[in-house]
């Protein structure tokens, strides 16, 4: 795209959906999105067991139910949370004021932090809560790939939301300086 106010061309600019697909924060959306996916997708479908003994099921991390819940929550959130904000990706080059697109971007860069923040949480507590699982509370191994999955996903969820506020920041920096340069010089700005 040209260079516009924080990341966008000309407001009203026709959507072109090869130059959105090519940007990397919305690469790292969507990569974020599928991890989100299988983040809580590996736990309700295989983080909890029914023991033969007890009628009830319990979450495969140390039988703690808060680490199931957390996982699936923060795995939902995160992918509402991808949806919206590549929604925002599409709209964007159609806001025409560079307050709200300045608003956009800074909420992105708060939203993706906050969400490596509990990705981190998240990796740590599953991680911990997998360590000290007993053996004898799943004899079988049963979702062992999901547990360990989910684990591996959470971690790798970390980077790309803090890839992805690292963009935004560097986004908002490099579009603050074309921002103040056409205000300085507004005859070098127009063609």
């Amino acid at each position: 795209m040209e260079g516009g106010a924080y990341g966008a061309g000309k407001a009203g600019g026709a959507f072109d959906p090869y130059a959105l697909v090519r940007q990397p924060h919305t690469i790292l959306r969507v990569v974020s999105w599928l991890f989100s996916i299988v983040v809580f997708g590996s736990i309700v479908n295989e983080g909890y067991l029914n023991s033969a003994s007890e009628g009830e099921e319990f979450c495969i991390y140390n039988r703690n139910p808060n680490a199931c819940s957390y996982g699936v929550a923060v795995g939902v959130l995160a992918f509402l949370t991808c949806l919206l904000y590549l929604a925002l990706d599409v709209y964007f080059p159609q806001i025409s004021s560079v307050k709200d697109r300045k608003k956009a971007v800074l909420s992105d860069i708060g939203v993706s932090a906050f969400w490596a923040f509990l990705w981190f949480v998240g990796f740590c507590y599953l991680a911990n809560q997998w360590q000290v699982s007993k053996p004898k509370d799943n004899p079988l191994n049963e979702g062992t790939d999901a547990a360990r999955a989910a684990i591996a996903f959470s971690f790798f969820s970390i980077f790309t939301w803090s890839l992805t506020a690292a963009l935004a920041v560097r986004r908002f920096k490099d579009l603050s300086f074309q921002e103040e340069y056409s205000t300085l010089f507004p005859a070098s700005a127009q063609p």
